[in-house]
């Protein structure tokens, strides 16, 4: 294990949230709050451990999987713990915990939240606790690489660790020129949806934080009602964006490299297009005796599949009131997820599309013991490495999910809102069912309880293993 740089890269982590910090500062300043200074001492304190950490870079920058996996666990551990800390000083949360719980909430893009009434928090805390969404929505490991090469040939461990998916490649041969190429297409989906909120009528405040809540794929907002009280033209405008940011963002690449006939090609983009119409169709014949017209109830429909399989959060209307069949789709929707390469969470779109491919293989085996059949994905055949790590993921998958039920039922809770809340946070999502629905929060759990599901949410947004690996004592030996 190399320690030092461990140490160097969590310097750089910090000097990058002391920068990140002083946004909700100018916020502050904007908007006359006393807030701001909360922000601005836990920026120069963020500052000053991180470069002396990261003032001077290690002899030996050698960096591998287990290393890779490391830091990133324990650098979102570390971004979360500070970032927790202006909402304890400034009062607006003042429990530690639940001030973590809001903030890993948020960099890991989950929106579960323990306010009862968002809107007494200070402005500065309403833009921090939406920009959390955005740095983690597409991770600040991509972020650091995109600006700072800093371990040279051995970054790409940092970025397969961090970034969602079953397997993560290059999109061009440089991965710091991969990762600018990904914020870049980041940086423009969130001006132009800020830009479309602002015309449809939001404030500019309003716009920046619901922006970052849906490109980051995230949830939280400046009203309790979530997306309710918004006009429907605003409304759409968030659905759209939500599916946007779902998509595996490789396919953008490809639309702006002029190959738009290989995103048709890709699979798994078809697959989560195709579960997102079909779901809201089924929910909106479901659910049309709740609402006026058809009009409001596609509306509604699409928002809320968008919404849930994205793993987005938001909500137009308390879901948790609707038929049994629809809140079965939309809980089947929270473990599906998104795509591959995108700011969602979930098992991914490509996973279930492997595992449905796995099975017909084997039946088909049973049916012809003889037969040879290879599982092909948008026309290249899957390694058997890559079904085997799918088989192992949904399987440690289940057994982190059932775990945490199992821990979450010590409270004495329902078995619904012990379920939900472990898909709302293993998946990131946010909202659940029950007394964890969407007109509900999670401030009903115990400290315990709120330590399982922010693991949950680290696990979740990390695919897993980067936090696991951490509880391996071979993990921290030295080489």
């Amino acid at each position: 294990m190399n320690y030092g740089m461990i140490l160097y890269i969590l310097g750089w982590i910090l000097n990058f949230e002391a920068a990140f910090l002083t946004l909700p500062c100018l916020v502050a300043v904007l908007y006359q709050e006393q807030d701001g200074f909360s922000f601005l001492g836990v920026a120069v304190l963020c500052l000053v451990i991180g470069l002396i950490f990261s003032h001077k870079k290690p002899a030996n920058t050698s960096l591998y999987a287990r290393e890779g996996f490391v830091i990133v666990s324990a650098g979102w551990i570390v971004m979360s713990a500070f970032g927790a800390l202006p909402f304890v000083l400034n009062g607006d949360i003042p429990s530690y915990v639940d001030a973590l719980f809001e903030t890993i909430s948020g960099f890991t893009t989950t929106g579960a939240s323990i306010l009862a009434d968002v809107e007494a928090l200070s402005k500065a805390s309403l833009f921090w606790r939406s920009f959390t969404h955005w740095i983690g929505g597409m991770g600040v490991f991509v972020f650091i690489l995109a600006i700072l090469p800093l371990v040279g040939g051995f970054n790409m461990n940092l970025m397969k660790a961090e970034s969602p998916g079953p397997s993560v490649g290059k999109l061009v041969p440089r991965v710091r020129n991969t990762a600018m190429i990904l914020y870049g297409i980041y940086f423009i989906i969130t001006v132009v949806e800020f830009v479309l909120l602002v015309a449809a009528g939001m404030t500019a405040f309003d716009a920046i934080t619901h922006t970052f809540g849906t490109v980051g794929t995230g949830g939280f907002g400046t009203h309790s009602d979530s997306l309710a009280g918004f006009s429907p033209a605003i409304q759409n405008i968030v659905t759209v964006f939500m599916i946007l940011s779902g998509v595996n963002f490789g396919a953008y690449f490809l639309i702006i490299h002029k190959k738009p006939r290989q995103v048709l090609k890709m699979e798994e983009v078809r697959m989560y297009l195709g579960i997102i119409l079909a779901s809201a169709l089924l929910i909106a014949f479901n659910v049309r005796d709740m609402f006026g017209s058809w009009g409001e109830t596609l509306r509604h429909a699409f928002f809320q599949v968008g919404s849930i399989i994205t793993t987005t959060g938001f909500a137009t209307v308390d879901f948790d009131l609707w038929p049994q069949f629809s809140k079965t789709i939309l809980i089947i929707l929270m473990f599906v997820g998104a795509c591959a390469g995108s700011t969602g969470g979930g098992i991914k779109v490509s996973r279930i599309t492997i595992l449905l491919k796995t099975i017909k293989k084997e039946l088909r085996m049973i049916s012809h013991p003889r037969s040879v059949k290879k599982i092909a994905m948008d026309g290249h055949r899957i390694e058997h490495e890559v079904v085997r790590s799918t088989n192992v993921f949904i399987a440690v998958y289940f057994l982190v999910f059932f775990t945490s039920v199992l821990l979450l039922g010590m409270d004495e809770l329902d078995f619904t809102t012990n379920f939900t809340a472990v898909a709302a946070t293993l998946n990131n999502i946010g909202p659940g069912l029950e007394l964890v629905g969407p007109t509900q929060n999670f401030s009903i759990f115990s400290a315990p309880a709120k330590f399982v599901l922010m693991f949950d949410m680290l696990a979740g947004r990390l695919e897993l293993f980067p936090m696991l690996l951490l509880f391996a004592p071979s993990s921290w030996k030295k080489y």
